[in-house]
């Protein structure tokens, strides 16, 4: 995602300009026109800065239907499948606020933060390096090519969703576990997280479910930065006069909905997979990523494999909005720092 907002403003500028202006212009000194034609830039560490304040924002507002999410995927681990149907949005929700008090909808939100922090940097960091090393490979005549355009934004998003996942796995895995408490306090922390899986489980046991996470996280930023991409554009080209925050929200929004669709089994599947023996509860899913799919298809059905859409898609909207208008705003705000 270029900062490309303030390009329009900038040109119709120029396109007013007066002959005057426009007889006078060879006159400007090489870096005056330099300036002008070329749009502000931000480093990076300032780009690093604004995909993780994005990032953290937009969990933050979205923390209680995260965590219906997760309570909604894990049901079918220890609970009886019988039981699975009466279960709703409005009744776990009230459930909540009546047991453990309206605060436990930010349960976990703050490893959520420490997680989204470096996860949004490194992600749009990631995707922006990888989006020039593409443009580069395909050379610069196959720029603006719409097929060779969605191409890159689907590669260059997948190889920094990949990215992104590896470096902070653990960190989610203790976020989801910290969510999934109910009642039962077994972890008090994030550094208590840490230690007592490392103590109960080993070392790789704050790795577990990062084959399910790989396949689902690429796929899932490859679609939804090139679908963000390909709407924008489209959008931009016939409404060059929009908002741009506005059209970040629209189309952020509509990206995370494709990008949830086609990959929540999988996030599902690393949910309770990332929950195997937690709490020293015993082990459920004894087999690896396809056995827990058949696992979960033969017990719940597919149904199953779809447990927790709902406030998913409550979740996803605001949540990819927020975080595409979020990044793009300050990325705009940075821009005009010297």
């Amino acid at each position: 995602m270029e900062a490309r907002v303030g390009v329009v403003v900038e040109g119709g500028q120029r396109a007013r300009s007066s002959p005057t202006q426009v007889f006078q212009q060879p006159r400007q000194s090489q870096a005056t026109r330099s300036q002008t034609q070329t749009p502000n830039q931000i480093g990076t560490v300032q780009q690093l800065l604004a995909g993780g304040i994005a990032g953290a924002f937009s969990k933050t507002c979205t923390a209680p239907l995260a965590r219906l999410t997760i309570l909604f995927q894990v049901q079918g681990m220890h609970s009886d499948v019988s039981a699975l149907s009466k279960a709703s949005i409005w009744r776990e929700a009230s459930r909540i606020i009546n047991e453990e008090g309206f605060r436990a909808f930010w349960k976990g939100n703050l490893v959520t933060i420490a997680h989204r922090l470096p996860y949004s940097s490194v992600s749009f960091y990631a995707y922006e390096r990888y989006k020039n090393l593409l443009h580069s490979i395909l050379g610069e005549n196959r720029r603006g090519n719409m097929s060779s355009d969605v191409c890159v934004h689907f590669v260059g998003g997948g190889l920094a969703g990949i990215t992104a996942a590896s470096a902070t796995y653990p960190l989610d895995l203790v976020r989801t576990r910290l969510a999934a408490q109910t009642n039962a306090t077994y972890y008090r922390g994030i550094w208590h997280s840490f230690h007592t899986i490392c103590r109960d489980e080993g070392f790789m046991g704050l790795y577990k479910g990062l084959g399910p996470t790989l396949l689902g996280v690429g796929p899932s930023i490859a679609i939804s930065f090139s679908v963000y991409e390909t709407l924008r554009s489209l959008w931009q080209l016939n409404r060059p006069d929009d908002s741009p925050a506005m059209v970040s929200l629209a189309c952020g929004s509509l990206s995370g909905i494709a990008s949830s669709t086609a990959t929540f089994p999988l996030d599902l599947v690393r949910r309770r997979m990332q929950l195997e023996g937690a709490g020293g509860r015993a082990r459920v899913y004894n087999t690896g990523l396809f056995g827990t799919l058949g696992n979960i298809m033969k017990s719940e059905g597919l149904r199953g494999l779809y447990r927790g859409i709902i406030p998913e898609y409550l979740k996803v909207v605001p949540s990819v909005g927020i975080v595409f208008m979020t990044y793009e705003t300050l990325k705009m705000l940075l821009s005009r720092i010297p």
